[in-house]
């Protein structure tokens, strides 16, 4: 059992597994949360402010199939000699079309994905890249397959 899991109420787990669900397009989606559980938007409201203050939480947000919006994207890996990592990162960093950027240990050492209206635009967003950057060992993975993993944590079952 993680420190996180001692810390949770029953009705955070509730909560916390009705998030998992889903909300609805409507204009109070946490008034319906509450309607499912039986308590005020209010609680909702405080008690998810309160997991996200406590590092429960992460995030919440929509998740968007880019491609049904027209969008394409790729995984990329760079060497980047070790010394060079904040410089390059802060390089990467500086494109908003840059969704992900992280630091492995392996000879391509920094991983970053590119969401873009075009592969024309993650192209050029490359080049960029290894001109302000001087790198050209750059690896552009793009999918063949996709797999979409949805993960909903059994938080009221059998712990």
């Amino acid at each position: 059992m993680t420190g996180h899991e001692k810390e949770l109420s029953e009705a955070d787990r509730q909560l916390l597994s009705a998030m998992q669900q889903g909300f609805s397009p409507v204009l109070q989606p946490f008034q319906e949360i509450a309607e499912r559980l039986g308590v005020t938007e209010e609680k909702v409201i405080s008690d998810l402010r309160r997991l996200k203050a406590n590092g429960i939480i992460r995030r919440l947000g929509a998740i968007i199939d880019s491609r049904k919006i027209g969008y394409t994207g790729t995984l990329c890996a760079m060497q980047v000699p070790a010394e060079r990592i904040p410089e390059v990162a802060d390089v990467i960093n500086a494109f908003p079309e840059i969704t992900h950027n992280y630091v492995r240990e392996h000879d391509y050492n920094i991983w970053f994905t590119i969401l873009a209206p075009s592969t024309a635009r993650i192209n050029q967003i490359l080049k960029r890249i290894k001109e302000q950057t001087g790198i050209t060992t750059v690896l552009n993975l793009s999918a063949s397959r996709i797999f979409k993993i949805r993960v909903n944590f059994d938080l009221e079952g059998d712990r």
